[in-house]
């Protein structure tokens, strides 16, 4: 599924902050229609996975609160939920590794 206007604002606002090596963001919002804050033609809930050296070191809190911070004026309006998974880049390197 592609994304609309704010699925592609929400894209380049953190491509812009964090210069992610690993970025997806998912239009959920087909999944919550006639929920809370659905609308008509969606773009209300989204999901985000990021992976970025700027993670290092941070806390998950801390890690949501950047990407809050740099969707702020999104999730003022038109954005009803963020399902957010934001990882340093040796967190994701591990997490792609074969078990043994």
């Amino acid at each position: 599924m592609s994304l609309g206007k704010i699925g592609e604002r929400i894209a380049q606002k953190l491509q812009a902050a964090f210069s992610p090596s690993q970025l997806e963001v998912v239009d959920e919002s087909h999944k919550h229609a006639g929920h809370a804050g659905a609308r008509p033609g969606g773009e209300t809930h989204f999901q985000v996975r990021i992976v970025a050296g700027a993670f290092q070191g941070k806390s998950l809190l801390d890690r949501h609160r950047l990407v809050n911070e740099t969707l702020a004026e999104e999730l003022a309006g038109p954005v009803h939920a963020l399902s957010i998974t934001a990882l340093s880049i040796s967190e994701a390197d591990r997490q792609e590794q074969p078990r043994r």
